[in-house]
């Protein structure tokens, strides 16, 4: 998710400087780790060479849904079936399920506000089998977006069972977080099924109430999913469309097939068609059938006027696969016209660019919604008002594919282990779309709230913040911290490193720690005096121009001090006496033992300014960053 720096009032005035601290001393070799973490290690389920350990396990499932959607009505009812495995070493007396529709039952706790008219009765649970017992509705206790479930025998270790569940809830017409009508004739349907919660070697069951704020945190499972709409209505979701002979009409089928084979973008139903409700067929009501496997979540969306666009590219040169990228949305939105664009090249530099591993899926939806919100395969993205936005949102929605989801992160409790690697793809990637875009997301915010009450080291539990603290560590602080760790290890070696971390804990759930140590291995370094500083230690950004020396027989010599303890990476422009300039940049680096760094200028010529910083270096206090020669 994108989050909207408007709505946190995030310039925020100093008052009065803050105290200025060295450097610390290089941090010990062990990174600090709770108790709770440690346990895990001694359970030998985590490992400090950042793998899985020997005894790693994780539950899974397959969810076979079957929902009927009516969008005048909105009401959402269906059924679930759920082949639960139970790969723990623990006998499960309880089940715990997600009911995340219930964000929006009356007297909810939550963290924004809603509509009065649009919170409900919340989802109701109609019927509820453990392995064929239908049980008492007395065994089931519903808390909000939690349900717990008593069963009516222990579901032992690596046992499995099967549960189904019959429901319904009707689904929020404003008041759109994540999810909800769109307009009229659309909507977007997320968090729309119960599910079994997350069941770990760290926390057990995933007990954390979802209020709105904090993303989510769901098992890798398998899914068949029947959509059944009305007649007009298309669906696009996560998963493959297994069935599109039976509810596409035959021009719309061919132009699909055709569009899955090649480069171009192909208009699937352009903005005269989309008036003409006759791309599906012509049944009262169709069924759409997807499949998705080993996957977190499923959304879907549906409307009866939007235009489809869609191109496709290949992703993996060794095997030739290809992705299909889908621009989805009203014909009114201008914005969205250039979206498929937008996104086949954010698809195609994630495979090829950074972080250079083959997109993982075989689609990519960029559905005109009303948030700023990821799912496996799907987007839900409002209009932007410019076109940069449209870039910038597009591939910052878009490379979450990779983190939480193939990486099966917990944003409810780490949130800054997805954002932050969303927004380094931003701050990568939309230069590549539009060449000279310059996208500054984070910046002024964190170099005005860095140090002060309202930052927090970044490894600070997403669910202890709110507001300017959740921004900081979830977006630029993370950011930066994996920016500076690509520049200093280089793009080869730091590509190296985090493939070596995608290959330990793709379709896993990886932890802080995990992460830390497999990036280490990665790059045949122990970078943890970097990590200490920049994830774990409170502090700020801060360097300064203290010297400049012009002897008249040797190089010119600059002096930078760390007067703040976040390492920065040290970028100089040179300006001399004939207008021409000098860039120096040294890496992060050079702050692993020392406060102070002083640089040669290679020109000989005299020196009349001196600037530090660049657009990903924030300071603090950048007043002593320029440096002009006596007049």
């Amino acid at each position: 998710m994108r989050f909207c720096l408007l709505l946190l009032g995030l310039v925020l005035p100093l008052a009065g400087a803050l105290a200025q601290t060295a450097p610390p001393a290089p941090a010990p070799a062990a990174l600090p780790t709770p108790r709770n973490i440690l346990a895990a290690y001694a359970k030998g389920t985590r490992s400090l060479d950042g793998q899985p350990g020997p005894k790693y396990w994780q539950n899974g499932a397959d969810y076979d849904i079957k929902v009927n959607f009516d969008p005048a009505t909105r009401l959402v009812a269906g059924t679930v079936g759920i082949a639960y495995r139970n790969n723990s070493p623990d006998s499960l007396r309880q089940l715990w399920f997600k009911l995340y529709p219930n964000l929006y039952q009356k007297g909810a706790p939550r963290d924004g506000k809603f509509a009065a008219d649009d919170l409900s009765d919340g989802v109701k649970i109609e019927r509820l089998t453990f392995n064929g017992q239908v049980l008492d509705p007395a065994r089931y206790v519903i808390d909000n977006t939690n349900m717990t479930v008593s069963l009516p025998r222990a579901l032992g270790p690596r046992q499995a069972a099967q549960v189904a569940v019959t429901y319904s809830y009707t689904l929020n017409k404003g008041s759109h977080q994540r999810t909800g009508e769109v307009a009229p004739g659309v909507a977007f349907v997320a968090y729309f099924f119960p599910r079994v919660a997350v069941y770990d070697d760290v926390d057990g069951w995933n007990r954390l109430p979802y209020l709105g704020s904090a993303e989510f945190y769901n098992d890798f499972c398998n899914f068949k999913v029947d959509v059944t709409v009305p007649r007009n209505f298309l669906v696009w979701a996560t998963g493959d469309l297994t069935n599109a002979d039976k509810v596409l009409s035959k021009k719309y089928l061919t132009r699909l097939r055709a569009a899955e084979k090649k480069d171009g973008i192909t208009s699937i139903i352009d903005s005269t068609e989309a008036r003409l409700h006759d791309a599906t067929a012509p049944n009262a009501y169709n069924t759409w059938h997807f499949e998705a496997r080993n996957v977190v979540d499923f959304a879907f969306a549906t409307a009866d006027h939007y235009v489809w666009q869609a191109t496709s590219l290949v992703v993996d040169p060794a095997t030739k696969r290809r992705t299909r990228v889908d621009a989805v949305y009203n014909p009114k939105h201008d914005d969205f016209e250039e979206v498929a664009k937008f996104g086949r090249k954010t698809v195609e530099a994630m495979s090829y660019t950074f972080p250079k591993w083959p997109f993982p899926y075989s689609h990519e939806t960029v559905f005109d919604g009303l948030d700023q919100m990821e799912y496996p395969m799907m987007v839900n993205d409002n209009p932007t008002p410019t076109r940069e936005e449209g870039i910038t949102l597009t591939d910052h929605e878009i490379f979450h594919t990779m983190f939480p989801f193939y990486m099966g992160i917990n944003e409810t409790k780490y949130g800054w282990m997805d954002e932050g690697w969303a927004t380094i793809g931003e701050w990568l990637i939309s230069p590549l779309i539009q060449p000279g875009l310059v996208d500054d997301y984070g910046m002024v915010p964190y170099a005005q709230a860095a140090g002060t009450e309202q930052d927090a080291p970044i490894v600070t539990l997403t669910t202890q913040q709110k507001g300017t603290p959740f921004f900081l560590n979830s977006y630029p602080k993370p950011g930066l911290g994996y920016l500076y760790v690509k520049d200093m290890l280089g793009d080869e070696l730091f590509t190296k490193a985090l493939h070596h971390y995608i290959r330990d804990w793709h379709g896993k759930h990886p932890l802080p720690n995990d992460f830390f140590y497999s990036m280490n291995a990665g790059a045949g370094q122990n970078l943890n005096w970097f990590w200490q500083r920049w994830f774990f230690d409170p502090g700020y950004p801060d360097l300064a121009i203290t010297s400049v020396v012009r002897p008249a027989d040797k190089p010119a010599q600059i002096t930078v001090t760390a007067k703040g303890s976040k390492p920065l990476p040290v970028d100089l422009t040179v300006t001399f006496d004939n207008g021409s300039t000098e860039q120096i940049h040294r890496s992060v680096a050079v702050w692993q033992n020392a406060s102070t760094v002083t640089v040669p200028v290679r020109s000989g010529r005299t020196i009349q300014k001196v600037t530090l910083g660049s657009l990903y270096t924030p300071d603090s206090y950048p007043a002593d960053n320029t440096w002009t020669a006596p007049q």
